[in-house]
């Protein structure tokens, strides 16, 4: 058994440690007082026996409160409180130097917490040290002097999660949808330097992953581009490749015809397609930002996007490479081909490519195998997706498709019905049209769904004052937020602000009125609704008795956020958390405050967003269609996912799971795996199995347990994840069960 120190260090749990601290506050007092050795043993062994049965790997701090509850049991109260008054002159002399500890332990890498927070990042590597260390920094500032205690306390005893703390100190936001479009068809600066509209698909997608780069290193969260912005650079390479053809003929008086010219150009072209795609795939993969990860970047790929024919057909052509490319994968270090995290895809399913017979069908079948081997693109249905979002005047079903920032997180649609009168100074603003590239999110706290339910204790009218309570703190949270990037200035990031990924403001210019009117979101997050509706009516939210209590839930907070869109003109939306590190933090948080409650708080995890319980049976439809009445109450952000076995062989089931998605649901995903054991070559699924109460990732071939020598990949919050995770999601992708 494990223990957690201060530093976040893990050590072997010695029970000695506990017997030699209760022995020393057994000689501050008088003989009479005293524990006898039997009961030192006795209370030790309990405290033990509580650590062990806990469900996750418990902290110093954990350890005393279980040694102070059972010096009481015992009725050695003076002895108790000579412990308390000991362990509250140690705390006060550590106070002064927690964030040192915690910085030398992360760059010895002895931090388990620190070394797991995210899965896309090495914690080994001097620059991923580098930003934890600032990040430290950071979070010590913001909780000492940048928010409110009460909102530091919330967040410490994991009632709600104010994420991305150690982001705060800068005035700094989290997810772009960047307007590429702009940046290539009018220019943009990049380090000083004036980069002109590009003369060839390769180099504009060079361009674009600069793009990426510098946007990633000014923001925290994730960011997305339209491969439709990309397409009209392919014409310009089939001109400019037909004019050194036609050179090259008349060098040499051939005659060949225009089919043959045609044929050429078309081969070339398809070169240099490939070229351009896999500058996007390697350059993603291989670009380390100044956040010490690969940059989390999503490429949109929506036929419907085209402005015309030609456009459609050649956006057709950059979707076939993208996919072939990630199909194939990219190579490790061993030369073995593997599945990377980034860049994320997201493929739109529409009424021309979603059916054999349909004109790209053809693109619909490649992705199908993708998916089915890398585990991306995720998709996008058109249909329901303009069910949904309805920028102002329009009706359902005509709303807009688009991609969301990153991983999950939408903007909401335009309300102003003009795009916004274009006060972003966009080069490529279409009055009239609805606005969404250019847009951004602020930032995200989420409540703890579960916490409330507990701490009502089954009664509904202290629920929704206590839900009340939490959703004001989160409120309040939101707020310091917001007014954190209240009058900074263009200059902060001017990648984002003056030179078109955001917007053309003027130097010095304040962001101010981008904060406001809709033009940014702000999102309310959630997290562990299935164990929320548990503890409150003893079903799972997919029973038939417990589902309204869940939807009102839900649409509780979407009225929270109604309110206070009305009363500020900010646009506070709903959002389902991926809460991928969050989920242990408050899983450990609510067996601290409330114990090992059978089938709420027995594990290491609680359950992202909405989402039917990994444990729980279901199959691939029924989930699909339970989990889309809660896609739309959640606007801010929601995917959802069917967990599958490897069906490489089977893309007729793939692709019937996605014509489903097409009819039932905005977002989804398929989850397979994606292995590699380096030691003995085994591409099998990579085993967890449990050792001395850790769970660790084993090759079952060979036995390998060296995480250096095996590439894992599997999603774990809308991202694929390949540098492994905490011991709470750890035991979440270990309980999953197969929906097909």
């Amino acid at each position: 058994m494990k223990i957690i120190k201060r530093n976040g260090s893990e050590v072997t749990f010695d029970i000695s440690k506990i017997e030699n601290a209760i022995r020393a506050a057994n000689n501050e007092v008088p003989q009479s007082e005293r524990l006898t050795e039997r009961e030192v043993k006795f209370a030790s062994l309990n405290v033990t026996d509580e650590c062990m049965e806990a469900g996750h790997t418990v902290t110093v701090e954990e350890v005393q409160d279980l040694v102070e509850d059972q010096l009481m049991a015992l009725d050695h109260f003076e002895v108790a409180r000579k412990y308390i008054i000991y362990r509250y002159v140690q705390n006060q002399k550590r106070h002064k130097n927690t964030t040192d500890d915690k910085i030398l332990a992360l760059i010895e890498c002895n931090n388990e917490e620190v070394k797991q927070e995210n899965s896309n990042k090495n914690p080994t590597v001097v620059s991923v040290q580098r930003d934890y260390m600032a990040g430290e920094v950071s979070k010590d500032l913001t909780m000492r002097e940048l928010l409110p205690a009460d909102i530091v306390e919330a967040h410490n005893e994991g009632i709600i999660h104010f994420h991305d703390s150690d982001y705060f100190a800068q005035h700094m936001h989290n997810c772009d949808l960047i307007n590429l479009e702009d940046m290539l068809q009018n220019g943009t600066v990049i380090s000083g330097t004036l980069i002109e509209r590009p003369h060839s698909f390769s180099t504009a997608c060079n361009i674009a992953t600069q793009i990426i780069a510098q946007v990633a290193s000014c923001q925290y969260g994730g960011q997305s581009i339209s491969l439709t912005h990309l397409a009209p650079f392919v014409d310009v390479s089939r001109q400019k490749i037909r004019r050194q053809v036609e050179a090259e003929m008349a060098a040499i008086d051939a005659h060949p015809g225009e089919d043959k010219i045609a044929q050429i150009v078309e081969g070339r072209l398809r070169e240099e397609v490939a070229r351009g795609v896999q500058t996007i795939q390697y350059q993603v993969v291989t670009l380390m930002t100044t956040n010490g990860q690969a940059p989390f970047i999503t490429v949109f790929m929506y036929l419907n996007e085209a402005k015309n024919d030609q456009e459609k057909a050649d956006l057709a052509l950059c979707i076939e490479e993208m996919l072939k490319q990630r199909y194939q994968g990219v190579k490790n270090e061993d030369g073995v081909w593997i599945t990377p995290a980034f860049p994320k895809l997201i493929y739109v399913l529409e009424e021309d490519n979603v059916r054999e017979g349909t004109p790209y069908f053809y693109l619909t079948k490649l992705a199908a195998k993708c998916t089915a081997k890398r585990m991306v693109p995720d998709y996008i249905s058109e249909k329901k997706m303009r069910e949904f979002k309805l920028s102002k005047g329009e009706t359902e079903g005509n709303g807009d498709c688009y991609t969301c920032m990153g991983c999950r997180s939408f903007l909401t649609p335009d309300r102003s019905g003009n795009g916004y009168d274009n006060v972003a100074n966009a080069g490529n603003y279409e009055p009239g049209k609805p606005k969404y590239y250019g847009r951004f999110n602020q930032g995200v706290v989420t409540i703890n769904l579960v916490d409330v339910a507990l701490s009502a204790g089954r009664d509904m009218d202290k629920f929704w004052e206590i839900f009340d309570e939490r959703l004001e703190l989160c409120h309040r949270g939101l707020r310091c937020r917001h007014e954190r990037l209240l009058g900074t200035t263009s200059d902060a990031a001017p990648i984002l602000w003056q030179y078109g990924a955001l917007a053309r403001l003027k130097k010095g210019e304040k962001i101010d009125k981008l904060l406001y009117g809709g033009y940014s979101t702000i999102s309310l997050g959630y997290a562990g609704l299935y164990e929320c509706v548990k503890a409150m009516t003893g079903h799972s939210h997919t029973d038939k008795e417990a589902t309204p209590f869940a939807l009102a839930v839900m649409q509780h907070m979407n009225d929270k956020c109604a309110e206070w869109k009305a009363a500020e003109n900010i646009d506070y939306s709903l959002y389902g958390t991926p809460i991928e590190s969050t989920t242990y933090k408050f899983a450990k948080c609510l067996q601290r405050r409330f114990g090992i409650v059978p089938g709420i708080t027995d594990k290491g995890y609680i359950t992202n967003s909405y989402h039917v319980h990994v444990t729980e049976p279901i199959d691939a439809f029924t989930k699909l269609r339970f989990e889309s009445e809660f896609q739309r109450l959640s606007p801010g952000g929601a995917i959802s996912y069917v967990e599958v076995p490897d069906m490489q062989d089977n893309l007729e089931a793939v692709i019937s799971v996605m014509q489903y998605i097409y009819d039932h649901i905005m977002y989804a995903e398929l989850n397979t795996k994606s292995d590699y054991c380096q030691v003995c070559g085994y591409d099998g699924e990579i085993q967890i199995v449990e050792d001395d109460g850790k769970l660790v990732w084993e090759c079952p071939h060979c036995g390998n347990r060296d995480q250096s020598k095996m590439n894992v990949a599997r999603r774990t919050c809308g991202y694929i994840g390949t540098q492994f995770w905490n011991q709470g999601r750890t035991e979440e992708i270990k309980d999953r069960v197969l929906h097909l």
